[in-house]
């Protein structure tokens, strides 16, 4: 039997495919839209926050959109047509869970309407201190902090999401895996940093994902046995 050559395949990687696939279903999960009545897909509202987890569950990005839920994530999970990914800033091999916030009253609002900008700035940064709140680092990977409220607003509902099928997880969720990648995602925003004048926040990304990558080892270290596994290590070479 012949055996069909690779080189020809013309389908995604496993782990790509997967990604795309459940994201397809997040974002075509019902969400209750009290202005129609009825539920509609959640990537289909227009204006909403949103927010990255990774396989700890901690919060790390939250941002703002006025374009549609579904083209922004899309925008940061698979064409890297963000800033955020492109400068190595978000990984999306790190986002475990997604979570949104729509704001389906302003559906049919022009995006310069200043009262529905000042609304979503207010949530966006409502959900921002929550997220560097929640956070082991109390600090999250958002290069800019958000605009800062003109008025006071209640987290409207929201719904979060896994993206991560069992298998890619089973990959990913190892500790050594994740340190690797980690480490390359550091490295490369060192890189981009090297490279360029850059702002004080994109600095302050760089030392929030040393701290990350700092804690995920100390844990896998610890969890090894810490200096008592070395010094049993070496005695057992002698």
């Amino acid at each position: 039997m012949m055996q069909r050559n690779p080189d020809d395949t013309n389908y995604p990687p496993f782990e790509t495919e997967d990604l795309r696939s459940n994201l397809a279903a997040f974002l075509a999960t019902p969400f209750d839209d009290p202005v129609l009545g009825r539920p509609r897909a959640v990537g289909s509202f227009t204006w909403g926050v949103y927010a990255f987890f990774d396989y700890d569950g901690e919060p790390i990005y939250v941002g703002q959109t006025k374009e549609k839920i579904s083209t922004r994530i899309r925008r940061h999970l698979t064409n890297q047509r963000t800033d955020a990914v492109a400068m190595s800033v978000l990984d999306p091999f790190e986002v475990f869970e997604v979570e949104v916030w729509p704001l389906p009253q302003f559906e049919r609002t022009a995006k310069k309407d200043a009262g529905a900008k000042a609304h979503l700035d207010a949530l966006e940064h409502l959900v921002y201190q929550q997220a560097v709140a929640g956070s082991v680092f109390k600090a999250i990977l958002n290069e800019k902090n958000p605009p800062a409220p003109v008025m006071a607003v209640e987290a409207p509902p929201s719904l979060r999401f896994r993206l991560v099928s069992d298998g890619v997880h089973r990959i990913r969720s190892h500790p050594d895996f994740r340190i690797a990648r980690r480490a390359l995602i550091l490295s490369r925003l060192a890189q981009v940093i090297s490279e360029r004048k850059v702002q004080g926040g994109l600095r302050r990304v760089l030392l929030t994902q040393a701290k990350r990558l700092q804690w995920l080892a100390d844990r896998r270290y610890t969890a090894l046995g810490g200096e008592a596994s070395v010094e049993r290590e070496e005695s057992e070479e002698e």
